[in-house]
């Protein structure tokens, strides 16, 4: 075998072999890489230097904040208000509570950031109160599962800050504006698939709408949305950086989660520090080893041959957009989100600009296509969430999940093709 082959084929070879064998997805980015360094005889003390220089970034301090404030505002009785929010504005329509539950995402997702913690949080209110309206429950566990990815794409999220320093150079300022059309038209498309299917199953309305309903539900969670405001306003209009927003925005839900709701007590300060801890372990971890595994990968020109064996397959941009979400659906089917960014983006980004796909354009659509990989199975750990709370076997969920998949599928596509569903609100704004 070709000597300049051999460790590209030990890296990914045996990287594919721990994932299909269930090694913990660190592990088999880690190991792979030491298997790399060995098969070229370079010392293995770049592993451990690789890995210290990938988390020493100022921008990745804003991870720990981000996830801290989720946490945080997730266990201060936010949800309770940002359902009760969006039963005023869309309760009244047919199938109500899965409207509710589609925009209830939306609200919440900009305040967690993270799919699990919707699914749980949202899901472990609303899928009961569903199936006690006459949903079946695995409808109202796949709105839950599907609904929850709006959070990835709403600000502030911290997959948006990995992929920005990830990427290099990009705005996260630019990436947090970017995110709101895409996830408002995910909410749209999710509605109208939810709509076809309760008129069709006969699920009922809600309660008539109330403009002083909405005032009042309104009043009661400005506080928790303010919290969205002061990071992404504060990010874009200059006023601090991402992570100086994200340390306030701890700060901020922190006075409100305990003195405004009072939701949290001193001691569920603790466990939710406890929880974020957790969180945070895992995640660094893997951006430690994924920055080693990157260097194997620039040092071996694998970006280079993977844009070299995606053009050959065809010249036709369209062609090369549709294979790069075809790639990142699959390696959503096995792997989680944040390793498929921090691995997947060196590779991929330079094919997608040499194409005309702006890198911020990129980023939304690979946070979307790693957020349709946590629905689907043998991975998909939102859908094990779903399933769990829903208390719906993962077969039956699936089943229900299918037409909504095709509404993410439409979505992700319009993202695809239409720059400017991305591009329009950074631009306006200078980004």
């Amino acid at each position: 075998m070709n000597p300049e082959i051999l460790p590209v084929v030990v890296l990914l070879g045996s990287f594919l072999v721990m994932i299909f064998l269930r090694f913990p997805i660190a592990y088999a980015v880690g190991l792979s890489t030491v298997f790399c360094l060995m098969s070229q005889g370079q010392n293995i003390v770049t592993l451990p230097q690789q890995m210290v220089k990938g988390i020493w970034s100022f921008s990745l301090m804003a991870v720990p904040f981000f996830i801290t404030m989720g946490v945080l505002m997730g266990s201060g009785g936010i949800s309770d208000k940002l359902i009760a929010l969006a039963n005023s504005v869309v309760g009244w329509m047919r199938g109500g509570l899965a409207m509710v539950n589609i925009v209830a995402s939306y609200f919440f997702g900009g305040i967690s950031g993270s799919a699990s913690a919707d699914t749980a949080s949202l899901g472990s209110i609303l899928i009961p109160m569903m199936v006690d309206e006459g949903y079946d429950a695995d409808f109202s566990t796949a709105v839950t599962i599907t609904s929850s990815c709006e959070g990835l794409l709403v600000p502030p999220s911290h997959n948006m800050v990995i992929y920005a320093t990830t990427a290099g150079g990009i705005s996260v300022g630019s990436l947090f504006m970017a995110g709101y059309l895409p996830g408002a038209l995910l909410a749209l498309s999710l509605m109208v698939g939810s709509y076809i299917i309760s008129v069709k199953r006969n699920y009922p309305k809600g309660q008539p709408f109330s403009i002083m309903n909405f005032l009042r539900q309104l009043k009661t969670s400005i506080w928790a949305l303010a919290a969205i405001v002061i990071v992404v306003v504060g990010v874009v209009g200059g006023v601090f950086t991402a992570t100086e927003s994200a340390a306030i925005a701890v700060i901020y839900s922190l006075l409100v989660s305990l003195f405004v709701y009072k939701g949290l007590t001193w001691k569920g300060v603790w466990k939710a520090l406890d929880q974020c801890i957790s969180t945070l372990a895992i995640v660094l971890i893997l951006i430690a080893t994924s920055s080693a595994f990157g260097y194997c990968l620039t040092t071996l020109h694998v970006p280079t041959m993977a844009a070299n064996l995606i053009t050959s397959v065809s010249s036709n941009p369209i062609v090369i957009a549709l294979l790069l979400n075809v790639i990142l659906l699959v390696l959503g089917c096995i792997m989680d989100m944040a390793p498929i960014i921090l691995i997947a983006t060196p590779i991929l980004l330079p094919v997608a600009t040499s194409i005309g796909i702006d890198p911020i354009q990129f980023g939304i659509m690979v946070i979307l296509n790693c957020g349709i990989g946590l629905l689907t199975p043998p991975v998909g750990a939102v859908l094990f969430i779903g399933s769990a709370v829903g208390k719906t076997p993962m077969e039956k969920v699936v089943k229900a999940t299918l037409p909504f998949y095709l509404c993410m599928l439409v979505t992700l596509l319009l993202i695809t093709f239409i720059p400017q569903i991305s591009l329009f609100l950074p631009n306006l704004f200078g980004g």
